[in-house]
């Protein structure tokens, strides 16, 4: 267990033990969420990936996607398509 003091202005430091786990540095921003009546801090950076990686759930099996390969071959058509539609618009 980490202890903080709060000053006048409503800061703390957070504790270094708790901002290597949290994976945060100076300049770094962290988020406050209420769970369950408790509020938890976290990197704020890492809470977005998850919330993309969660919104990406699913989506490779959707488009038949199995190895890296098969997301370079979808890379290289998309840019296919859009040469071919850049030019027809020249």
């Amino acid at each position: 267990m980490e202890l903080a003091k709060i000053t006048l202005r409503g800061q703390i430091t957070i504790p270094v033990e708790i901002r290597k786990k949290l994976g945060v540095k100076d300049g770094d921003k962290v988020v406050f969420i209420e769970d369950n009546g408790r509020i938890v801090m976290e990197n704020s950076v890492r809470l977005a990936l998850k919330d993309v990686q969660d919104a990406f759930c699913g989506e490779a099996e959707r488009l038949g996607l199995k190895n890296e390969q098969d997301v370079v071959d979808m890379i290289k058509e998309v840019r296919r398509e859009k040469r071919v539609a850049n030019a027809g618009h020249a």
